[in-house]
């Protein structure tokens, strides 16, 4: 890990990957962030991964239902998916919703600098963990709230996962939507992802404002802005008549900005904007010079002007190589392009590897897992190694212990079921 944000400490009371993103990145960056689970429901996304049935959600105590007791199996371990929102993190278990576990959590606040949850307002007040409660505990905390659709607003309150909010209520399914086709699969998470990265960079923005004048800052991400931000282009240029297309295959801007289809039905990504200046090295490339030479594919204008035709040519010029060819045939061209990859593919890019791209997660015996760092890198250093995401409770006892608790104070906490 970093050290840019080391002697931060992050409290995260969150659930499923937005904000807990937010968290991983700030562990990324060096802070010790303390996971807080209920310690019989957990986070709700453990469920779902052995499952594809999650546990239910801490709001849930605030409504006054009773936890189920017969999710206990479900977080006994840890799975890939966690570590994406989770890795690098402390994990502590604590009822808050009982007035001996909002204690602690209050004590815990007293020596955090931020506090980060996805709670929506009806549970944050109930459950006194609002901005002016944890406020009175430490005026300086920065206070950061991820929501689906803003903290403001007539849906204040209103349930949303990445899908709907960023993907759909944005506008980028709809767009990306050909005629009367399905709309298209959303790569997972990609809202959440996006949208955590937002949370730390605003974080980290936030503490910096502190450092200098002292005042913190309440800090509010949405996956619904998350979802403009990405349609930015499209939704400013709205009223003028210029939204910006997405990229596809059956309305190419120009032959060299588009997709063709592989002899393996793989894909291959042409996004050759200054078409001039790329398309005599591509026709070279590509063993077709004659192409350049064609009166009506020699200019940007002449190929515009015949712009089916000349995708017709590619089409059929793509379709006679494989995709592995492909990548042989087109290493080094000077023009931007890209290969459709699998995941699998992604991990053993060579530029993933000599980048660091891929960190280790560092298990409690000593194994690793592979998972994606955050995008950011500083000093030229990739970031290495981290602790891989927490067991539910594993660090309960050593965070309480640093917090001055006894061993008899922890010991009847555990008896009244308000930790692990």
């Amino acid at each position: 890990m970093y050290d840019m944000c080391a002697g931060v400490r992050v409290v995260e009371l969150a659930t499923w990957t937005f904000v807990p993103c937010a968290g991983a990145v700030l562990a990324d960056w060096g802070a010790d962030v303390i996971k807080i689970e209920h310690p019989i429901m957990g986070d709700p996304q453990r469920g779902l991964n052995t499952s594809r049935r999650s546990s239910p959600d801490p709001e849930m105590l605030s409504q006054g239902q009773p936890p189920p007791t017969t999710l206990r199996n479900v977080l006994d371990s840890n799975f890939p998916l966690m570590e994406v929102p989770n890795r690098g993190k402390r994990g502590m278990t604590l009822d808050v919703s009982r007035s001996e576990g909002l204690e602690v959590l209050y004590r815990l606040v007293r020596s955090a600098d931020v506090f980060i949850t996805n709670l929506r307002p009806n549970a944050v007040n109930k459950l006194k963990i609002d901005v002016d409660s944890l406020r009175a505990q430490n005026p300086r905390l920065i206070y950061a709230r991820g929501s689906g659709y803003g903290p403001l607003g007539p849906e204040a309150e209103q349930a949303a996962f990445d899908l709907v909010a960023t993907w759909t209520r944005a506008g980028v399914a709809e767009k990306m939507t050909v005629g009367d086709d399905e709309p298209p699969a959303q790569p997972g998470s990609l809202g959440d992802l996006t949208s955590g990265l937002a949370m730390a960079g605003a974080i980290a923005a936030a503490l910096f404002r502190r450092e200098r004048t002292s005042t913190p800052a309440v800090v509010d991400v949405s996956l619904l802005a998350t979802g403009m931000w990405f349609m930015s282009q499209s939704i400013t240029g709205e009223p003028f008549g210029r939204e910006v297309e997405f990229q596809r295959h059956d309305r190419p801007r120009q032959p060299l900005v588009n997709f063709y289809r592989t002899k393996d039905d793989r894909w291959i990504c042409l996004c050759m904007l200054q078409a001039d200046r790329w398309w005599p090295d591509f026709c070279d490339r590509v063993s077709r010079p004659e192409l350049y030479t064609r009166p009506e594919f020699t200019t940007h204008d002449a190929r515009m002007a015949h712009l089916t035709e000349c995708v017709e040519e590619l089409d059929e010029l793509f379709a006679q190589r494989t995709h592995d060819e492909w990548r042989a045939v087109l290493a080094g061209i000077e023009g931007p392009w890209a290969l459709s990859q699998t995941a699998a593919e992604v991990r053993n890019d060579p530029q993933v590897i000599a980048n660091g791209y891929l960190a280790d997660a560092v298990r409690p015996d000593g194994t690793t897992l592979k998972v994606v760092a955050s995008p950011a890198q500083f000093d030229g250093a990739s970031l290495g190694s981290v602790r891989a995401s927490p067991n539910v409770g594993e660090h309960s006892e050593e965070i309480l212990l640093e917090m001055g608790l006894s061993w008899d104070e922890i010991i009847e906490l555990k008896l009244q079921d308000v930790l692990l």
